[in-house]
């Protein structure tokens, strides 16, 4: 009988980046590298052993714990930068035994303090405390670390792009869509600052959102330490321990800090990406149009077969990912925010996906800013198709014929130019046919696609302002 993969160890394909089973660590690795720092497994434990550190530093000042020396306390301070990789697998090799994630790193720690001035300290390591006091907090700091150092980076470079861009072209008239449909002029740049000035807000908003920790035992009621140390006022204790790691405390919960505040979070991802998903799809567009150029790199293939194609792969990129993102973090707010009586399980695993949703954003948003460096307004095209047709002015003609009493204007302009496209000569010939005053006939006729834009320049240097401002 022949051995199936099964049957043999050794045919298990070790893990790389050509093995990984999801791209995020394997095609994208190396795109991704540095949100290993605040979402891989290492990180997590490094982070629990953090949060345990700080909170025998904590313990002490309130006197429940024996007073540290200054070293004592800045070696815990650091005490994450103890753990390598090698302790980290010391952790996993408990953890197959305790079948429980936090109990291994308490062991693990317990094994650093021997040894040391910090050994007589170890029953005070987790005291009071359920695994969950140190989960809640850890997860938390790794969004939020890695949202501040890598996502907002990113998204931040994308405003700015786009801003400085809008502020480039802010004259260049460019033909409006409405239903797919030519409508009426606008200027590139403002369509630009439009992305800018909606992601902009939401950026400022994610910048400013605060997260949440608690560390009020098993089911949120402080039991074993008050019944322990009743005097002490575990209330303040706890809100100053988790506004030293820059979160803000919440009092009540359940064995779980609830996730509403994870939720906000991943609601203005979410309302982020969909503003960045929309660009794509205009920008896709607009480089289908022949409006925007790609840059084509030697050696580049943009198809198999078509030699000549240069595909907007960037922007694409960005729509498939960013729409990933947004699926998990769909379903983390549907899920997350809903744990039986006072705790269940099924939360762990799936908040393990974090930086999975991270990684796909931080994807898409690359892909963005590489797209943005590969594309450049095609003027020649965009001109030419702004003058193809010259019905995209009637709005304004219709609304001037309003202002000098033509009887219904609308109805007339409509008849003579719904469903048809004209060129400047045949525009000219038609406003010297409409039943109008001459003077109203000169007034029309130094209307030109260029100069109807309204406000746009305008809109457009007043919104980079503000954005530039903040």
């Amino acid at each position: 009988m022949k051995k199936t993969v099964s049957d043999n160890s050794s045919s298990i394909l070790a893990l790389q980046e050509l093995t990984s089973i999801t791209p995020l660590d394997g095609r994208y690795r190396n795109k991704l590298a540095e949100l290993a720092e605040y979402f891989s497994e290492y990180s997590l434990i490094k982070i629990r052993f953090e949060i345990e550190a700080k909170y025998l530093i904590a313990l002490s000042d309130a006197k429940i714990l024996r007073s540290l020396t200054s070293k004592e306390k800045n070696e815990l301070l650091n005490f994450s930068d103890r753990i390598t990789i090698e302790v980290a697998h010391r952790v996993k090799e408990i953890e197959k035994q305790t079948r429980h994630d936090v109990k291994a790193m308490e062991r693990t720690m317990r094994s650093l303090f021997n040894d040391s001035s910090l050994a007589d300290v170890v029953e005070k390591i987790h005291f009071g405390l359920t695994s969950e006091d140190i989960n809640n907090l850890a997860y938390r700091l790794m969004v939020y670390r890695g949202v501040q150092k890598v996502v907002l980076p990113s998204l931040n470079q994308i405003v700015t792009q786009l801003t400085d861009k809008a502020d480039e072209y802010k004259s260049v008239t460019l033909l409006a869509r409405t239903h797919g449909q030519a409508a009426v002029p606008t200027t590139l740049g403002k369509e630009l600052v439009l992305f800018a000035y909606r992601l902009h807000r939401q950026v400022r908003l994610l910048e400013k959102q605060k997260l949440t920790g608690k560390l009020n035992g098993a089911v949120g009621n402080y039991n074993a330490l008050f019944l322990t140390f009743p005097k002490v006022n575990w209330i303040e204790f706890s809100q100053r321990f988790i506004s030293s790691l820059d979160l803000q405390t919440n009092y009540i919960t359940t064995q779980i800090n609830p996730y509403d505040d994870l939720s906000e979070y991943w609601q203005i991802l979410q309302r982020i990406n969909n503003i960045l998903i929309d660009f794509d799809q205009d920008m896709w567009r607009y480089i289908s149009d022949g409006w925007f150029i790609q840059e084509a790199k030697k050696g580049e293939v943009g198809s198999s077969t078509m030699p000549q194609k240069v595909n907007p792969i960037d922007f694409e990129n960005s729509e498939g990912n960013l729409g990933l993102a947004n699926s998990l973090m769909e379903f983390f707010v549907r899920k997350l925010m809903i744990s039986r009586l006072q705790r269940d399980l099924s939360d762990s695993t799936v908040i393990r996906n974090s930086g999975t949703a991270i990684g796909f954003c931080t994807l898409g948003y690359k892909s963005i800013l590489s797209g943005l460096t590969r594309v450049k307004p095609n003027f020649n095209k965009i001109e030419k198709d702004l003058h193809k047709d010259w019905t995209i002015l009637t709005e304004g003609v219709q609304t001037i014929l309003r202002k000098t009493g033509s009887t219904d204007p609308y109805s007339l302009v409509a008849s003579l130019s719904r469903g048809t496209h004209i060129e400047r000569k045949e525009w000219e010939e038609w406003i010297e046919l409409l039943p109008i005053k001459p003077h109203e006939k000169k007034l029309l006729q130094k209307i030109t696609p260029e100069s109807y834009t309204g406000l746009a320049e305008k809109l457009t240097e007043k919104a980079v302002k503000e954005i530039r401002k903040r």
